[in-house]
């Protein structure tokens, strides 16, 4: 009696079982280690570690111009002077969820949309250490009232001015002014556009007053709000 005809695999049910078979062996590494044992006994300070923290420029539209939130630090270091407000975060929350708790803790301010502006990471940005912040920009336009806690001696709302009138375009020098019953901090720097997404970052930046590189995330942040 004949022998009925083998089916014929076809190349996805191929596919299918060498990737059944690949799944079932365990990949080692070039020491011989599975992933799990090679997580077992891994070191996570073998490589130096920065903080993470999270800063935010909220600014706000008002008749009377444009308007920026800001702390007076009540701590060391910067002692007494303005900056945004931020803070460092917890290992099990997201940069996000960490601007959004720092702002409310500092300013009382809580419920607003955040959009990210950029990382920096300038070694010595920080004379605490090595310190990577995540900055991000928000609009406050239904007019809240900050209320200083936790590590902030004050808040309050700078009117921003600038020296450039009309729209910013790739080249142009432009000085923020930011003021408040006499306190006048500026950011000074020149608007560049990036090669790929032709945003506008600050660069060359100067700054007068403001604790840390904050005058370099303020003019990234306001950069940001153009057009808009």
């Amino acid at each position: 009696m004949p022998r009925p005809p083998r089916a014929r695999r076809t190349v996805t049910q191929m596919r299918s079982e060498s990737a059944d078979a690949a799944q079932g062996a365990e990949s080692r590494d070039k020491n011989g280690l599975t992933e799990a044992e090679f997580l077992a006994s891994y070191t996570p300070k073998k490589y130096p570690q920065p903080s993470l923290t999270a800063d935010i420029c909220v600014f706000r539209r008002t008749d009377g111009g444009l308007q920026l939130l800001l702390v007076q630090r009540g701590g060391h270091p910067y002692l007494g002077r303005w900056a945004t407000p931020g803070g460092f975060c917890n290992p099990d929350e997201t940069a996000d969820a960490c601007a959004a708790r720092e702002l409310e803790e500092e300013t009382c301010v809580s419920g607003l949309k955040l959009e990210p502006v950029g990382l920096y990471s300038t070694p010595g940005r920080d004379p605490r250490g090595w310190t990577v912040s995540y900055a991000f920009v928000a609009l406050d336009d239904a007019g809240s009232i900050p209320v200083a806690a936790d590590d902030a001696a004050r808040a309050a709302w700078f009117d921003v001015a600038a020296t450039l009138a009309g729209p910013v375009r790739d080249g142009d020098a432009v000085t923020l002014a930011i003021a408040h019953e006499g306190t006048t901090l500026t950011s000074e720097f020149t608007a560049r556009e990036q090669p790929i997404t032709h945003r506008l970052r600050a660069q060359g930046v100067k700054g007068e007053g403001l604790a840390f590189d904050h005058a370099q995330i303020v003019a990234d942040a306001w950069l940001a709000l153009q057009g808009l």
